[in-house]
């Protein structure tokens, strides 16, 4: 079964971008490639229960096992070691990356405290956008009791758009609630 916001974007929002932006051919318009999601440990990297836990909180929340990242290099202020653990990604693509992304949007977002939308300046230069979340037991698949330590998560949505415009209306009229201005 196809994933409802893939639904969504076959038939509502390449239209949209069309009719917007004077797209010649459905090709043109951008599309979501991949969205990473990305936990640093900092100071458990020693801990083999709080690593473990992580990666279980990861992929109950993408589906997908997470993979363990390293330091590629030495760092003294974060009192890190080459090949030392730094955290854990997970990439996620096709309807596991639709899936999440719906998910995200309507039932995680609402429950962060005092939300009143995503940052209209988090896109890079790639047309990728950037979210931080301080706490990951906004996700319903996470349970309060069972969780190690309350921790935050980058997650990166990665587009093809050629400029941040496309991408920024892209990601509205998927549905992300991106602030005006």
């Amino acid at each position: 079964m196809e994933a409802r916001l893939k639904k969504n974007y076959r038939e509502n929002v390449v239209p949209a971008m069309m009719e917007k932006f004077n797209f010649k051919n459905k090709m043109q318009v951008p599309r979501i490639e991949k969205i990473v999601i990305n936990v640093g440990v900092g100071k458990d990297n020693k801990d083999a229960k709080a690593i473990e836990s992580v990666q279980k909180e990861i992929s109950l929340i993408s589906g997908q096992r997470p993979v363990i990242t390293r330091g590629k290099k030495s760092i003294s202020a974060f009192n890190l070691r080459k090949g030392d653990i730094c955290g854990v990604m997970v990439t996620l693509r096709g309807e596991r990356m639709y899936e999440f992304l719906d998910r995200m949007i309507t039932a995680a977002l609402p429950r962060v405290k005092d939300f009143n939308g995503l940052s209209a300046d988090s896109f890079d230069q790639h047309s990728s956008y950037t979210l931080g979340i301080k706490e990951q037991v906004i996700f319903p698949e996470v349970d309060y009791n069972t969780i190690y330590k309350v921790r935050g998560m980058n997650i990166t949505i990665c587009t093809n758009a050629k400029k941040v415009e496309h991408a920024r209306e892209l990601l509205r009229l998927i549905g992300l609630p991106i602030r005006e201005g």
